[in-house]
């Protein structure tokens, strides 16, 4: 499991140079406000968009998850409080009054950045408005 990129992997990547290309900048790997160890993928930290990039084994994408044979007892475990730590995240972030985008790693990275790119722009036109009220 070490081997296994927990950050800048080729999806976070791609969809990081898209944004980047379209203008948008942003925080990468940025810590979630109140608790401890985790972090987003790339944060828009004034519109509060936080973007998440998951992985199909790791965060079980019900398209391409599989099951270990090996020890599988363990890997569902496993797997099962990895789930439950992104439902907390996505909660939590929820809270304190930001829009959480979540993603599969097999996405298109064209589409995750349009769709990140409308997120933020609605975030700011919002804030824009409400300043003006």
């Amino acid at each position: 499991m070490s081997r296994q990129a927990s950050k800048d992997t080729e999806a976070e990547l791609a969809v990081r140079r898209l944004l980047h290309a379209a203008g948008l900048r942003y925080r990468v790997e940025y810590p979630v406000p109140g608790m401890p160890r985790r972090r987003v993928d790339v944060a828009f930290t004034r519109a509060k968009v936080a973007v998440l990039i998951d992985g199909c084994f790791w965060h079980g994408c019900p398209q391409h998850a599989t099951q270990p044979k090996a020890n599988a007892d363990w890997w569902r475990r496993k797997l099962d409080r990895n789930m439950a730590r992104d439902r907390e995240t996505t909660e939590h972030l929820t809270a304190e009054g930001w829009t959480v985008l979540r993603f599969w790693e097999h996405e298109a990275p064209e589409e995750v950045a349009a769709r990140v790119a409308a997120a933020v722009a609605q975030r700011r036109t919002d804030e824009t408005r409400g300043r003006r009220d």
